[in-house]
């Protein structure tokens, strides 16, 4: 993390002190949380016009100009003298120069590109020569007791590992039984792989379950006739440095690693019956590979909008409230008749419409709590929670100073009188107090969705070790589909989970507690 100048945050005009009783919100201030201030959101939001808010678009631009006029409607502050928080995304095009070469025993065999090896979209722009290391799944998942890079040294080697998860097909699988876990995901264990030192990754398709081992990778556009040039990946400028050079590879290399794929077969049931890794050095194999990778650069806007604390000390200190404004946008090529626009109402049009409304909320404090509110609406969550990972690594607030983080995601479908909580693995403080501000709100808290803790922006706030709630009404048919509309949202649900949230915003913001975060499989005190 960049070393980041230290500022303090401007006093607000107003009468000393805090809450008298900072366990509930002022009931005024809740009064501003309404259904109908809520559909209006939604519904602009949601509109056609913004063409499913894409990253980037002009939709997503006009969502961001609402956004700051809402929050300087409301009467908050913009950061640094602006309400945006720029960042730079590259547009990532396969270079000209990929190769894939393997030394064992003197010999070096050369493959290609498109049938022996693919490039993921996460790779890097870079050259290695390294040393292999079979490395299982590729998983570390503390919570379930399993991790594949156990007793292994793999800093500076290349790891071999397979797709999808241990226990694919067994609906006993601690790894959410036959539904594929964010584990599963290979920019998980690309990233994975990056956290524990490899210099690279090779990915291969787990033989069990799948006959035909293929080099699938990301359909690069200039590898494919039929793929429209447009259609490539985007990536976070600011981490190309970390980045390392990752490829899926078909079973055509397996005999130049020394390997087949009846042993790779043998090793992946070793893995899932005993839920213990398999993993080890390759010896004597050495891999030589170059991903080559162009950017167009590209820069988006994360909206941000401060409610400056009240105490003279803890007033630099800064808690988050947070949901992404972006969606996938809309298709090409469809009849007119037919709908083409991706929404995006509930994914993620409520949670920002909630987080419009606690900015109204607190804007409307006649005194502010004794911490610092920052609201922020992310950009490019959809691409990898991308603006969430821009805000921590360059933050307007240092880390160190930021107390807590509620995100909002996706909160305005299933049953009216519940929102499903994660956080109850990694911050049991914050779960207690939304449990005990709960009891003046009565919804019915599920703890159901850990499962996709990877999937929205808390993520990036915890891989800090940043205490955090994550709100969400769950998964639903219309999750990513053209039928995510505005008239499915139950805007009462979005304005009981929203007085939730903001019971919860203010004890954080006006206590001087500071909260546990907990890393899953750690024992709890």
């Amino acid at each position: 993390m960049k070393r980041l100048l230290y500022f303090s945050l401007p006093l607000l005009l107003s009468c000393a002190g805090g809450f008298s009783d900072s366990s509930h919100a002022p009931e005024r201030a809740l009064k501003k949380i309404t259904e109908k201030k809520i559909r209006r959101h939604v519904d602009y939001l949601a509109s056609d016009a913004l063409m499913g808010r894409d990253t980037p678009s002009p939709g997503l631009e006009q969502a961001a100009r609402y956004i700051a006029g809402r929050f300087q409607a409301f009467g908050l502050q913009p950061v640094r003298e602006s309400w945006y928080a720029p960042f730079t995304l590259g547009k990532i095009r396969l270079g000209p120069d990929n190769s894939l070469r393997v030394t064992s025993a003197g010999d070096t065999l050369s493959f290609r590109i498109k049938k022996d090896f693919m490039p993921f979209a996460a790779t890097a722009d870079r050259s290695i020569s390294a040393g292999v290391v079979f490395a299982g799944y590729g998983i570390s998942a503390p919570e379930h007791g399993y991790d594949d890079y156990a007793g292994i040294d793999v800093q500076g080697k290349i790891v071999l590992v397979f797709r999808h998860e241990p226990g694919e097909k067994d609906p006993a699988s601690p790894f959410d039984g036959r539904k594929a876990s964010d584990y599963s995901q290979t920019k998980y264990k690309i990233q994975n792989a990056i956290d524990h030192g490899a210099a690279g990754v090779l990915i291969i398709q787990d033989p069990l379950h799948h006959r035909r081992l293929k080099a699938r990778g990301f359909p690069w556009p200039s590898l494919y006739k039929h793929i429209p040039r447009d259609a490539v990946p985007l990536t976070l400028v600011s981490t190309a440095s970390n980045k390392i050079p990752a490829v899926e590879i078909s079973e055509k290399v397996l005999p130049a690693l020394k390997l087949s794929k009846s042993e790779l077969k043998k090793w992946q049931q070793q893995i899932d019956e005993s839920m213990t890794p398999a993993s080890r050095e390759l010896p004597g194999v050495t891999v030589m590979l170059r991903t080559s990778t162009d950017a167009d650069l590209v820069t988006v806007n994360n909206v941000v909008g401060l409610l400056p604390g009240s105490d003279p000390v803890l007033r630099d200190e800064v808690v988050v409230a947070g949901a992404h404004y972006d969606h996938v946008g809309h298709q090409t090529g469809v009849p007119a008749e037919q709908d083409s626009i991706f929404n995006g109402a509930d994914d993620n049009a409520s949670g920002t419409s909630l987080l419009l409304a606690l900015a109204e909320a607190a804007g409307s404090l006649k005194q502010a709590p004794k911490r610092s509110i920052l609201f922020i609406a992310f950009a490019a969550e959809e691409k990898g929670l991308l603006g969430s990972r821009a805000y921590v690594d360059a933050p307007l607030f240092p880390l160190e100073k930021t107390v807590a983080m509620l995100n909002f995601d996706m909160v305005g479908r299933n049953s009216p009188d519940t929102v499903s909580v994660c956080g109850t693995t990694r911050s049991p403080d914050l779960i207690r107090i939304n449990e005990e501000e709960n009891r003046a709100v009565g919804l019915h808290l599920k703890y159901d969705i850990e499962n996709l803790f990877m999937r929205s922006d808390q993520a990036s706030f915890a891989r800090h070790k940043i205490p955090f709630l994550f709100y969400s009404s769950n998964l639903h048919p219309d999750y990513h589909k053209v039928s995510d509309h505005a008239d499915k949202i139950e805007t009462e649900k979005i304005a009981r989970i929203g007085r939730l949230g903001f019971r919860v915003l203010m004890r954080i913001a006006d206590s001087s507690e500071y909260y546990r975060f907990t890393e899953p499989g750690e024992k709890k005190k």
